[in-house]
């Protein structure tokens, strides 16, 4: 077999030597992340060589420490980059770094037509294989446009670097030198997941389906998610960032790849990032493809996949919608260019969503829901298309809602400790009704963990306690019953259900009452109230009442039955004895569900009115569904 082992030994030269062959003047690409040509770099920074001087570097995203931004090296070099995050942001805010505003999808164009001059690229790249071919490994993202588009290009060996599958591989002869690299790869340590990190994963993976197709960025907020999506069926992965948290999705066997239609079966990245053990479990496996940061984050192979879910941390959300990204040290989003590939990848595809995730409030305590943004730099304005807005106190569904209702929804996910102060600064600034409730303390009192999802046949029903933010949900609810159906219900025949009394209605003291709701979807990502159930209870008092309603399209499914007895659980589990309900006479299909209860129940008529008495047994029988 012919090998190359001597011939690319010819090209292996010392750092000093590859660094003679540099120009003063030159636009010099180096390559990201792991791939951090570290070896070279250090040698240029430590020089004295004349012509290593007013050097331009581009490198596309600043992930480690190899080139000293947090100095100035005026006669030397100045670094110029795409990505405004991680430990650049400081450094460019102080003009020390060139910032190159682009979406990532574009970058390679760039060098392509020449709108970026490269004239040396010095690229990280795994040993040779017996033919001679190099593997770009974890960090493909534009250099083989940088490669093809410059005078010089310089190889550097690492034999820690692994060999990926994908579009990775280069041949020695791509190369005009070779240097050995004494150094390391960059690794970097797992992210620590906190409590309230924990739920505000826990409540974005609620939102992912089985068969989605999911991207991944960086921080505590993947970390904690990839843990929270192992119980998840046939997802996939087209992400520009792979993690040790994606490594344990796929080892979990959650990931199949089976239902994308762009690269089909296979997990799709641009970069890897993470610790020594995930670059070793990379090395060799045909499971992950890397691939250059066009194609990653072109929209419409983002589009292609079916249920893409785009996950982006937020640093702050106001009212109507409008988000600031996160900026300074540490930031892996950077800024609205990079955000708009994926976040118009979503929109393209099938069923896909966009989710903006953000702790309720800041490391200081203050909240991260505002009045406004206005004053907040990196904003990603694009209100018209907004999906989900998701804290660790719950999710907002944005879609087709109202200024008016967004606000109302992203209040109930704020602290509650913040949401009395939200609502007196929406009414102050005419986003809300002036008259607009709000019980102050109750936001601590929402049962969270009552969610959850149960199938009737062939419809899925979510089921959540109420929130303040359904009332517009509920207003079209009670209009779209018959007028037999309210009668039956307020035993009145009502015409009309205004704000006022329907906002006190979904007002609920939960310290008192319970009122679940179920909800159906009826298009992708919108979803509409069809059931409601309650009980309210009197101190004092050993029973409460219950009341409960069903969309009459959605009738003879038993939704109607499966909320009583939930509620029965509930009340019980809260000491209430028993409940009470006032049904007409001629209600047959409320007096079969009582009337189908499993334990002894009492009635007694007065008029056209049957009342049912129903004390609960002292003890239930056990149901993992129901017992929450």
């Amino acid at each position: 077999m012919e090998s190359f082992s001597d011939e690319w030994k010819e090209k292996t030269v010392t750092p000093a030597y590859a660094l003679s062959q540099i120009k003063p003047g030159m636009n010099i690409f180096l390559s990201t992340g792991i791939a951090e040509p570290r070896t070279i770099i250090r040698h240029l920074i430590s020089s004295e060589q004349d012509n290593l001087v007013d050097l331009e570097l581009i490198q596309l995203i600043s992930l480690g420490s190899a080139v000293p931004i947090d100095e100035y090296y005026p006669r030397k070099y100045r670094l110029k980059t795409f990505f405004s995050g991680w430990i650049a942001e400081e450094a460019i805010t102080a003009g020390r770094v060139d910032l190159i505003p682009s979406r990532f999808s574009q970058i390679p164009h760039l060098f392509e037509s020449g709108a970026i001059q490269v004239d040396a690229a010095v690229i990280g790249i795994s040993p040779p294989d017996a033919k001679g071919y190099c593997s770009l490994g974890t960090t493909i993202d534009a250099a083989r446009y940088a490669m093809n588009s410059a005078f010089l290009t310089i190889g550097e060996i690492n034999d820690r670097f692994p060999r990926t599958s994908g579009n990775t591989f280069v041949h020695v002869d791509d190369f005009d030198y070779l240097v050995q690299s004494d150094e390391s790869p960059i690794y970097f340590p797992r992210w620590p997941i906190d409590t309230v990190v924990d739920r505000l994963a826990d409540n974005v993976a609620a939102m992912i389906e089985d068969e989605s197709c999911i991207s991944f960025f960086l921080g505590p907020l993947y970390e904690a998610l990839g843990a929270h999506l192992r119980h998840k069926k046939e997802l996939g992965i087209h992400t520009p960032f792979f993690t040790d948290a994606l490594m344990d999705l796929i080892k979990s066997g959650a990931v199949t790849n089976r239902h994308k239609g762009r690269f089909r079966g296979r997990s799709i990245a641009a970069y890897a990032h993470g610790t020594e053990e995930l670059l070793e479990w990379l090395d060799c496996n045909p499971v992950v493809e890397f691939h250059g940061i066009d194609t990653v984050s072109d929209p419409q192979n983002i589009g292609l996949n079916d249920r893409f879910i785009t996950i982006l941390p937020t640093r702050k959300i106001d009212l109507t919608g409008v988000t600031a990204l996160h900026v300074g040290r540490g930031n892996v989003i950077a800024g609205p260019g990079q955000v708009n590939d994926f976040f118009t990848g979503a929109a393209l595809s099938r069923g896909g969503r966009t989710i903006f995730a953000l702790p309720s409030r800041n490391l200081v305590g203050a909240s991260n829901i505002l009045i406004s943004v206005g004053d907040y730099p990196n904003q990603f304005s694009n209100p018209e298309s907004l999906d989900l807005v998701v804290t660790e106190h719950g999710v907002a569904h944005m879609t087709g809602r109202t200024i008016r209702e967004r606000a109302l929804a992203l209040i109930d996910i704020a602290h509650p400790d913040d949401r009395a102060d939200l609502v007196r600064q929406a009414k102050k600034a005419n986003i809300l009704y002036q008259d607009q409730i709000y019980l102050r303390g109750i936001g601590h009192l929402y049962p969270r963990k009552l969610d959850f999802h149960y199938n009737f046949g062939n419809v899925t029903v979510h089921f959540r306690a109420l929130k303040p933010s359904d009332e517009d949900d509920m207003r079209r609810l009670f209009y779209r019953f018959s007028d037999q159906a309210i009668y039956y219900r307020y035993f009145s025949p009502i015409k009309i259900m205004p704000h006022i009394e329907m906002q006190e209605y979904v007002n609920v003291d939960y310290r008192q009452s319970m009122s679940m709701v179920g909800l159906v979807e009826v298009e992708p990502g919108i979803e509409r109230i069809i059931a409601e159930a309650r009980y309210f209870h009197n101190s004092g008092r050993q029973f409460a009442n219950i009341v409960f309603i069903v969309d009459e399209k959605y009738h003879g499914m038993g939704i109607a039955n499966f909320l009583y007895e939930f509620l029965i659980r509930i009340a019980h589990k809260r000491g209430i004895k028993g409940f009470k309900a006032h049904v007409l006479a001629d209600n047959a299909t409320m007096k079969r569900i009582f009337d189908k209860t499993a334990f002894p129940i009492q009635t007694a008529e007065i008029g056209k009115v049957i009342v049912y008495h129903i004390p609960f047994p002292r003890t239930l029988p056990e149901d993992d569904l129901l017992v929450i």
